[in-house]
C-alpha cells in the first residue's frame, strides 16, 4: 500500500513465519490495505499460505461506510489482555461492527477476493501494455497495481488523472498506486484505461 505496492519475494512471508516459530515471535501482519480481497485472496498473507499470529485490518472492513478497524487473533494472544487491562474510548462500538459484520457477508457472498484476482490480471495486464518515457515498472496483485516512475511524477500524474475523472494515490513521488472498488467492472476498468493512456500522453 503506502510503500508502493512493494511484492516480496516469493516464499519471503513463509520464511518470516518460520524464524517467527522458532524464535517464539507473534507474527503480526498489517493487511489494512491488502487484506479482504484487495490481492485476490482473503488475505495477502494467503498467497503463501502463511497464517499470521494477529492480523490488524480496516479500510474494507467498513465497507466504505463507517470508519472501523480491528485486531484480530486468537484466544491464545487476545485471552492475555484481561477485562479493564485495555482500554478504548470507541472500542466495541456497535454500529461499527454491525457495519463490518454486514462487509464481510458481502465480501463472501459476493466473492469478492476472487473478483478481485479475475478482474486484477486483466487490469494488470492492460497496464503493463502502456508506454511512457519516464515509466519504469507496473506491478500490482488483484486489484492492487502501482506504476513506478524513473523519476518524481507520481503527484503530477494524479492530478492529471484526477481531470480525466479517475482518482489514483502518489504513494511516493515515484509511485502511483492504483486501487480500484473491488465491485468494479470491466467496463469501468476499460475507462480508466482511458484516463491513463490519456495522462500519460499529457505527463
Amino acid at each position: 500500500g503506502e510503500a508502493g505496492v512493494r511484492i516480496p519475494p516469493e516464499r519471503y512471508l513463509r520464511q518470516v513465519r518460520d524464524i517467527c516459530s522458532r524464535r517464539d515471535v507473534l507474527l503480526c501482519l498489517d493487511e489494512i490495505q491488502t487484506g479482504l480481497g484487495r490481492t485476490g485472496k482473503m488475505f495477502c498473507a494467503d498467497h503463501e499460505g502463511v497464517q499470521p499470529d494477529v492480523f490488524i485490518l480496516g479500510k474494507a472492513l467498513s465497507g466504505g461506510l463507517y470508519p472501523v478497524s480491528a485486531v484480530t487473533s486468537g484466544q491464545d494472544v487476545l485471552g492475555l489482555f484481561e477485562p479493564g487491562t485495555h482500554g478504548s474510548t470507541y472500542g466495541g462500538n456497535p454500529l461499527a461492527c454491525a457495519v463490518a459484520m454486514a462487509a464481510l457477508d458481502v465480501i463472501e457472498e459476493e466473492n469478492l477476493p476472487a473478483r478481485a484476482a479475475e478482474l486484477g490480471e486483466y487490469f494488470l495486464g492492460r497496464v503493463k501494455t502502456l508506454r511512457h518515457p519516464k515509466l519504469k515498472e507496473v506491478r500490482g496483485r488483484g486489484l492492487l497495481i502501482a506504476l513506478e516512475f524513473a523519476e518524481p511524477s507520481a503527484r503530477a500524474l494524479c492530478e492529471i488523472l484526477a481531470r480525466h475523472g479517475l482518482l489514483a494515490k502518489d504513494t511516493h513521488e515515484t509511485t502511483v498506486r492504483l486501487a480500484p472498488p473491488l465491485v468494479i467492472s470491466r467496463g469501468e476498468i476499460d475507462e480508466a484505461l482511458v484516463a491513463l493512456k490519456a495522462a500519460l500522453a499529457e505527463l
